[in-house]
């Protein structure tokens, strides 16, 4: 089944205290799609705007993710400026530059409105209501947000939530949503937010994800990396590997979602390792399967007889 994703698309600039990238290639919709891209069919709808370089993106067409819904407009891209220090969990924002992001209204073109998955990428919670008032009712909907939209649209993020399957959000976002310090008791009180209880996955950044499901709870780890140089769209990367197994499997059931998570989390380690999406763009297929050996490895233990 193919999953269609609706975000952001910019330009990035991050310094960290590894090295430095400017106007790389970013965004919501760019990260997500360059992790889902290699297990499942993806389609884009985003903005861009005159300057974008498009051959940028010509590794994401060759991999199959058709681009039918970004829209060019007049004016430039968004743009983001940020920096990491030494705690790479915590990006400062030095500049943002909306420019025709600003104006974005999602048109789902109508060859799209029959993807089995969808992800809605972090953009104004009426938006992502409006991505759903136009397509047919996808075989599972996934939600991210960000801490901007809880503060100034809580309300109608709620209602959005209530339309959707799953929600990807990281733990600061998930306290803050909900007011509960515990995670479990935020988890717990956001799988209510709806005619039927939703799945939750609490992205922790280095420190692994923890996925909610109705009756249990699953933890995946934080790999220990060699190389790290940017944490920029790990999030994104996780969303799109998790959705994009998801997707090729075709089912949805805990044994597949606490898969998935685990993709989620291999994908999102590999982002890191580079710049904007550089190192995603010359991953390979052996390279996936040996870490997710590694995530094996480094959680699995026998069982203990006492």
């Amino acid at each position: 089944m193919g999953i269609l994703v609706v975000g952001s698309v910019a330009l990035d600039s991050v310094k960290t205290p590894f090295g430095e990238a400017d106007d790389a290639l970013g965004g919501s919709a760019i990260h997500f799609s360059a992790a889902a891209s290699f297990f499942s069919k993806v389609q884009l709808v985003g903005v861009v705007g005159e300057d974008f370089p498009e051959r940028e993106i010509d590794f994401l067409k060759n991999r199959g993710v058709d681009f039918a819904g970004l829209q060019v407009e007049k004016g430039k891209t968004f743009r983001w400026k940020g920096e990491y220090g030494f705690d790479l969990n915590v990006a400062k924002t030095l500049e943002t530059h909306l420019n025709v992001f600003s104006g974005f209204s999602p048109v789902i073109p109508s060859s799209f409105r029959e993807a089995g998955f969808l992800f809605l990428g972090n953009i104004h919670p009426s938006l992502q209501g409006k991505v759903l008032d136009q397509v047919k009712r996808p075989k599972l909907v996934a939600l991210d947000t960000m801490n901007f939209w809880i503060e100034g649209e809580l309300p109608a993020l709620k209602q959005v939530i209530s339309r959707v399957d799953l929600v990807v959000i990281n733990e600061a976002e998930a306290r803050e949503l909900t007011r509960e310090a515990s995670l479990l008791k935020a988890a717990r009180r956001l799988q209510t937010w709806g005619p039927q209880p939703k799945t939750v996955v609490v992205k922790r950044g280095e420190y692994g994800a923890l996925l909610f499901y109705k009756d249990g709870i699953f933890s995946a780890p934080g790999l220990p990396l060699e190389t790290l140089m940017d944490p920029t769209g790990a999030g994104d990367s996780f969303a799109g590997g998790f959705m994009g197994y998801l997707a090729k499997s075709g089912e949805i059931k805990v044994e597949t979602l606490k898969q998935a998570v685990i993709v989620g989390s291999v994908m999102a380690s590999f982002n890191v390792e580079d710049f904007s999406c550089r190192r995603l763009k010359r991953l390979t297929s052996a390279e996936i399967n040996g870490r997710i050996k590694q995530f094996k490895d480094l959680s699995h233990f026998e069982e203990i007889k006492l």
